[in-house]
């Protein structure tokens, strides 16, 4: 399988995707978090001293979704 997003010498290059057919896509993202159980039970709760954690989780998730391509090298932006 020819990578080309690089070159011969296997150093990263542009590439000009504005004629390419557009595809569809999945991507999976997985992560974990660890803590006290009396922080869980403060989220649960919805009594974090600083507001809800679970909506900036989500704010954050979305912002960062928006930003892919900002984030991932060689990654074309959505349009």
């Amino acid at each position: 399988m020819k990578l080309t997003h690089l070159d011969k010498s296997g150093k990263a290059k542009m590439v000009d995707v504005s004629a390419k057919p557009a595809t569809e896509r999945e991507a999976v993202a997985r992560g974990s978090v660890s803590m006290k159980p009396s922080t869980m039970k403060l989220i649960q709760d919805r009594a974090m001293p600083k507001g809800d954690v679970m909506a900036a989780a989500r704010i954050a998730g979305i912002m960062a979704a928006k930003k892919t391509a900002d984030l991932i090298p060689l990654c074309h932006p959505w349009p």
